[in-house]
């Protein structure tokens, strides 16, 4: 049987604690400085609280320090991850080989070091120079096939981590650089502008217009919940959501659904405890631009060129129109957020009131029989989220036998106490009762009670406080217990090795000296830094590759291929590069 990890994201320890509730296995988050989401950062009190909490349940947490590095800042990122190893968090991501070098170096504890799907990992020879390296983990990019997932994880001995759910970026991760190129907010630096989410026209070398002020880079959210049992048979390891910007009903609902699913499959956890919900995941109903497995089984339409916001889940179609009202026959509630599609424009509306089959919104414009709508906000289901007491339990088992309490998790953690003394009770029986009735009420502790067996028939009277204070005492103990015996995993040694190919220009992403020399270690001859140390962007470099293609989009694959540009609504027109073979656009700059 195949163990794997649910990775979940968090901007915050709140977000962080109720993702533990709901399911995963580990947790990602940023620390106050180099996370690729500066918008969620976390002081280090924060993070140690996470990690004990965290540890409770065997759940791990991993740190993100995954923008590039700076000559100023690479002792500070160094100093860091020493003092996260000293508050016992379980791994770092790194896209910096400043990191890497540091660590053979001898400047970093042996804590766990995971390859940031930003290190452009989308070749099984990138992987295995990760993974020969000495790297615990290496994080996928999500262009990949399931075949080329298989591929790789086949070759490697690493851990292999995907991705399975949230926003996708169009670009390869690591290999964007129109937000730095337009406003000097650079991706790799954790201040994306998302460029890919306004609106672009395509046209060809003669200015005619082929597509018209449309969101053209941006793309459906990713669901791969369909694949998530070919993944495992992959030999895929950790299976991680996106999102920490996301806000905590998000996260709670789509950690709650994998969580569902992975306990579907003939699979073992890496966390411990049972999730008690009072809710019924959806991932339909939680913030969603239309769903796509990408190209996990093929090439399919990935991409939503109406609006970049929510789509949300289908509702049904509209029956017949009044003056002030609708009627549908579906389940709606006052303050659902309503959307539909109209003249090619994502429009909407809000749900006053709701009358059987009537429903009142806010406005009708554009509302009419037949419309197809979707909800993109689920009062109900929301307010639910929002009151969730969604709880994580351990189970716990005790046997009363020979005068001694055994106690024992489902880790096996486990220790013995002797009971306390007393006189013969006046009923055995009902002595047996009161111990089986006070050791199943765990109360508000992090434990559930599984089983309790008296096998012992000489039992002394104790009284009902003394067997409460007992239980509280004991699981006070084993947890305790449980934390001492944590796993920490350790990372290897690294040592240096050769690196795929032999030059890399700024698409290296080579910020500092140390990741120059790191490269030059592993035979690699660093031609041109970083693109964030240029003056000034030079004109018919790429700004981004990927797999989402325009030609593809536009229907215009078996044309005859003309120059095709992509232009933003100032007017700047972007050159844009096809590579039919490996079915890749580039936009080059202007």
């Amino acid at each position: 049987m195949k163990t794997v990890e649910l990775l979940a994201p968090a901007k915050n320890l709140e977000t962080a604690i109720a993702a533990i509730n709901s399911g995963a296995d580990a947790i990602y988050i940023g620390a106050a400085d180099f996370g690729a989401r500066k918008n969620a950062p976390n002081t280090l009190e924060d993070i140690e609280k996470l990690v004990i909490y965290a540890h409770k349940f065997y759940v791990r947490v991993h740190v993100a320090i995954n923008t590039i590095l700076n000559d100023s800042e690479v002792d500070k990122a160094i100093e860091l991850i020493n003092k996260l190893y000293e508050i016992h968090v379980d791994a770092i991501i790194v896209q910096d080989m400043a990191i890497f070098k540091a660590a053979i170096d001898g400047k970093i504890p042996p804590i766990q070091l995971h390859a940031s799907t930003q290190c452009n990992n989308r070749t099984l020879e990138k992987v295995k120079f990760f993974d020969t390296l000495g790297l615990s983990r290496v994080i996928l990019a999500r262009e990949l096939s399931l075949e080329q997932i298989s591929q790789i994880c086949e070759n490697t001995s690493c851990e292999i981590e995907t991705f399975i759910h949230g926003a996708l970026c169009v670009s390869y991760s690591g290999q964007c650089y129109m937000s730095y190129a337009n406003g000097g907010r650079s991706a790799n630096r954790g201040e994306c502008a998302q460029p890919c989410r306004k609106k672009y026209s395509l046209i060809d070398e003669n200015g005619k217009i082929l597509l018209k002020d449309k969101y053209l880079l941006s793309l459906k959210d990713f669901n791969a919940s369909k694949y998530l049992k070919d993944l495992v048979d992959c030999g895929v390891k950790s299976f991680k959501i996106e999102g920490r910007l996301k806000d905590i009903s998000y996260v709670r609902n789509v950690t709650a659904y994998y969580n569902n699913l992975l306990n579907s499959l003939n699979v073992e956890r890496t966390s411990s405890g049972k999730v008690f919900l009072d809710f019924e995941p959806n991932v339909d109903k939680t913030f969603n631009r239309g769903y796509t497995t990408y190209f996990l089984g093929g090439r399919e339409q990935c991409f939503n060129f109406l609006s970049p916001k929510s789509r949300g889940e289908k509702i049904g179609k509209v029956k017949r129109v009044f003056h002030n009202y609708f009627e549908i026959d579906a389940n709606l509630n006052p303050q659902d957020g309503l959307c539909f599609i109209k003249d090619g424009q994502m429009k909407g509306c809000l749900v006053n009131k709701v009358d059987g089959n009537k429903v009142y919104p806010n406005k009708m414009d554009g509302i009419e029989t037949g419309l197809l709508l979707y909800r993109n906000f689920d009062a109900k289901f929301e307010k639910a989220l929002d009151n969730s007491k969604t709880v994580r339990k351990i189970a716990v088992s005790f046997i009363i036998k020979d005068g001694t309490l055994y106690v024992t998790d489902e880790d096996n953690n486990s220790f013995s106490v002797p009971l306390p003394e007393g006189e013969d009770p006046k009923s055995l029986e009902k002595l047996k009762e009161n111990y089986i009735s006070q050791l199943s009420k765990t109360g508000n502790s992090d434990f559930y009670t599984q089983s309790v067996s008296i096998e012992d028939d000489n039992l002394k009277f104790v009284p009902v406080s003394k067997i409460n204070e007992l239980r509280r005492d004991i699981l006070k103990l084993l947890m305790f217990l449980r934390l001492r015996n944590y796993k920490h995993l350790s990372q290897k040694p690294l040592k240096y090795v050769d690196y795929p190919v032999k030059y890399l220009d700024y698409r290296g992403n080579v910020y500092n000296n140390s990741a120059k020399a790191f490269y030059n270690d592993c035979n690699c001859d660093v031609a041109e830094p970083a693109l964030e140390t240029f003056s000034k962007i030079p004109s018919g470099i790429e700004l981004m590759r990927t797999k989402h293609c325009l030609k593809f989009a536009a229907n215009l694959c078996q044309k005859p291929t003309k120059k095709l540009y992509l232009v933003d609504e100032k007017g700047k027109k972007y050159p844009l590069k096809f590579d039919c073979k490996n079915c890749e656009m580039a936009i080059l700059s202007p």
